[in-house]
């Protein structure tokens, strides 16, 4: 995953649950998202299946916090 401020941390994953309502994608999916806030401007390519796919994998080494937030929008374990 680039590395995003911490606002824009959550973005990929949520706009994804918002759009589709679930946290699911396949390996190779990329979310683009907005970078300046706004909906105009530059965007930024992340490869969200990856790291999706990555965090399943981690989960024993990620923080309570991290692990929390993925839970919220509905991570399969």
């Amino acid at each position: 995953m680039p590395s995003l401020t911490p606002t824009h941390r959550h973005q990929p994953g949520t706009s994804h649950h918002a759009r589709e309502g679930h946290l699911h994608p396949a390996r190779k999916h990329v979310e683009l998202i907005d970078v300046n806030g706004g909906g105009e401007g530059e965007q930024e390519a992340v490869k969200l299946g990856a790291f999706v796919d990555n965090s399943r994998r981690r989960a024993a080494k990620l923080s309570p916090e991290r692990r929390a937030a993925l839970d919220k929008l509905g991570m399969r374990w």
